[in-house]
């Protein structure tokens, strides 16, 4: 039989050694280049995203936080090493709405499982996407757009980067607030769709506000509104959405992750240094070319965030993807 004494004791020296691994880890980490995974193609937004702050993250942590692009299947398959990944504070990944929250109800077999699979470590960036019409459409506004497509049921049509994407959903998501009937066409690309939507053989398009804000500087499409609460930054005088359509908001976010189990030390060096990445004036300056904005937030706002979209776009699935 153990002594009471003796027991009391080795527990006291596991948690005094947990407590120096702990310390240990939070003083060392990170000790080597850590992997970024990026689960769309080199060029894509996601990954223009992920190359700021890792090159950021890089200059604040003293190693190199290497961006690694592993495209395919809808993210499925970069999300999927990810999950699978060592969680030593060493691989992280980068994603947004589409492997986080939309894909779950568009492809109920995913290879992973976001709940248990990862640990959200902070929020980066949010961006509005923004309504853009063809020039030879005759509305200026949200209500003139809503009351020609009551006028014409099924006759407009709405070009999107492919199905489930987030041009597609938000636009499905418009109609779904708007009451309106308008056809989705979808493309292999938002490229594709500007050029139709320009020529005006598709009327609108919702689309990240990066990928057509050169089309309407230049006049080649007409910018409706933006589809955040409130207006965009880079285009002050193109009204939002919800001041037509009350409580109407799609955003395009992104964040940082790891694999479940990562140590609290790296979590919380991580944390902090995102923090500090959102202020950086080059950080800020980049995104402002891009029409938006970073954003950190703690491990619980973002996994709350997720959580939040993923059951709004379930919905939106549901009407607009039935089974």
């Amino acid at each position: 039989m153990k002594h009471p004494v003796a027991s009391t004791g080795c527990l006291g020296i596991i948690l005094f050694a947990t407590m120096m691994n702990g310390a240990a880890i939070a003083a060392d980490y990170p000790s080597r280049p850590i992997r970024l995974f990026v689960p769309f193609a080199s060029g894509s937004a996601t990954d223009t995203s992920a190359r700021i702050f890792a090159n950021e993250l890089s200059k604040q942590m003293g190693q190199q936080v290497i961006a690694d692009n592993r495209p395919g299947a809808g993210g499925a398959i970069g999300m999927q090493l990810l999950a699978k990944a060592t969680p030593d504070g060493y691989t992280i990944g980068y994603a947004g709405a589409g492997p986080l929250a939309i894909n779950r109800s568009v492809t109920p077999d995913l290879p992973y499982d976001v709940e248990k699979d990862y640990q959200p470590i902070s929020q980066a960036v949010d961006g509005p996407i923004m309504l853009a019409v063809s020039p030879t459409l005759p509305v200026k506004t949200v209500k003139d757009l809503i009351t020609l497509a009551k006028s014409r049921p099924g006759d407009l049509s709405n070009g999107s980067a492919g199905t489930g994407t987030i041009g597609h959903l938000a636009g499905e998501y418009f109609k779904m607030k708007s009451g309106t009937r308008i056809l989705h066409i979808p493309y292999k690309g938002g490229g594709q769709a500007a050029i139709d939507v320009m020529s005006g053989q598709v009327q609108l398009m919702f689309d990240p506000i990066n990928g057509v804000s050169p089309h309407v500087r230049s006049g080649k499409l007409r910018g409706l509104a933006v589809t955040s609460r409130n207006r965009a930054k880079a285009f002050p005088d193109i009204p939002a959405v919800a001041e037509s359509i009350k409580d109407f908001e799609v955003t395009t976010w992104g964040g940082i992750l790891a694999p479940a189990g990562i140590p609290k030390p790296a979590l919380t060096r991580l944390n902090a240094e995102m923090q500090k990445a959102v202020k950086s004036p080059t950080v800020i300056e980049r995104y402002a070319t891009l029409g938006a904005e970073p954003v950190a937030s703690t491990p619980e706002q973002f996994a709350a965030l997720i959580r939040s979209e993923t059951a709004k776009w379930a919905e939106v699935v549901k009407l607009a993807m039935p089974k």
